[in-house]
């Protein structure tokens, strides 16, 4: 179900959009890149936008914001798309928040990851964003194991650290906790050291916020010195992966919590389903089927159903991009509450809710039907926000 849903091949004037991803470097973050790029090929396959086909570029930053912005330059300036959108990037954010202001652009992102994303009014990002994310797995992490201390730890890329540990810390403290942050520097991370550092005040849990390229080694790090014992470990939304599965063992049984950002990638919702058939028809067998791919199939759809409220000849940056500023209450099995782009001149963190799985020796435990909304002080003038629109359910 893409789009039109027609079945007829789009052929008129094509529409350019495009989005930033991180796929070169420590890791490879473009997933949402890559599903959002099966949608639009599966919308072009069903009538396009008004019988108008999108052409979606994909322009990897390698990890360095120079790189971010100069291909977002090229994209919004030579290549003149009328939207970015399913970008999933460490870095562009930061890099490029100034240059949608400059050119009216809201950029739909897929994955965002540093703080510029969830604070820039000109960018709103479908996911909950590391910090959310880390937020929501340590609650419950810590309502399991009873901790009385934690440890949230983090690589030092500018904007995304220490502020992607700092919801941890502060609901922490004012539950009454110890709390500390961990920040290691990316380019010389060793498992071993980072560890020692995570473990050296004696934690009862440890929250891992980090992409699954630096989680997993870490992880094998903790089991071989047997720490899940003795301390509850629990991660933002990368941990929630197949190749986390592959990489853990029944040791772990009930050792390991993570928040989902989405719902299970096995859930039954239409719009769930619906993402796993265009995965399954449009991309490459390699392609992740995760949360991250599941936020570029969202902000394509979201992006989709906006410029399908406008006339073909409407299909201009400022029409697509006020369109877009328009979005409210808009929902689906995928998410546990409505998404939203808020008012102009506000920011962004519309999804700030989400479910927990625990590892229970081969694979997660979902709890069922629950979406717990994260207790992180920084969210108050997004919930004030919320209730002014009548978003607050």
């Amino acid at each position: 179900n893409c789009g039109l849903n027609n079945g007829q091949r789009a052929t008129g004037e094509p529409i350019y959009l495009g989005g930033i991803v991180s796929k070169t470097g420590p890791d490879d973050f473009s997933a949402s890149g890559a599903s959002a790029n099966a949608y639009f090929r599966c919308v072009n396959d069903n009538g396009g936008i008004h019988g108008r086909p999108i052409i979606y570029t994909q322009a990897d930053d390698k990890w360095d914001p120079k790189l971010a912005a100069e291909l977002a330059r090229q994209l919004i300036t030579e290549r003149q798309v009328v939207a970015m959108v399913g970008g999933s990037s460490f870095v562009e954010c930061s890099a490029n928040q100034d240059l949608y202001r400059q050119h009216g652009i809201t950029a739909l992102v897929g994955t965002g990851v540093p703080r510029p994303c969830f604070f820039s009014p000109h960018i709103a990002a479908v996911n909950t964003g590391p910090r959310i994310s880390a937020t929501i797995a340590a609650q419950h992490a810590a309502s399991l194991s009873k901790a009385k201390s934690v440890v949230c730890v983090v690589h030092n890329i500018p904007e995304v650290s220490p502020w992607a540990c700092e919801g941890v810390r502060d609901w922490a403290l004012k539950a009454g906790l110890k709390a500390q942050v961990v920040v290691f520097d990316i380019g010389k991370f060793n498992p071993t050291g980072v560890l020692d550092q995570a473990l050296a005040s004696k934690p009862d849990l440890v929250v891992i916020n980090l992409p699954r390229g630096l989680l997993i080694p870490l992880l094998k790090e903790a089991r071989g010195r047997n720490a899940h014992r003795t301390v509850m470990f629990a991660s933002s939304a990368p941990a929630y992966n197949p190749e986390v599965d592959r990489a853990l063992d029944a040791e772990w049984k009930d050792r390991l919590v993570v928040n989902l950002e989405f719902a299970p990638v096995d859930s039954t919702g239409p719009d769930n389903m619906n993402w796993r058939a265009v995965m399954n028809r449009y991309a490459l067998r390699t392609d992740t089927r995760d949360a991250f791919s599941q936020s570029g199939y969202l902000a394509a759809r979201v992006l989709t159903q906006a410029m399908l409220g406008l006339k073909p000849e409407q299909i201009t940056r400022p029409n697509v991009n006020a369109a877009i500023r328009r979005i409210r209450d808009l929902r689906s099995d995928m998410w546990c509450r409505p998404f939203y782009v808020a008012p102009a001149g506000q920011r962004n963190n519309a999804n700030h809710t989400g479910a927990v799985a625990v590892f229970n020796g081969s694979g997660w435990n979902v709890l069922a039907n629950q979406c717990i909304q994260a207790a992180d002080p920084e969210l108050t003038d997004v919930l004030a926000s919320e209730r002014r629109l009548g978003l607050s359910r």
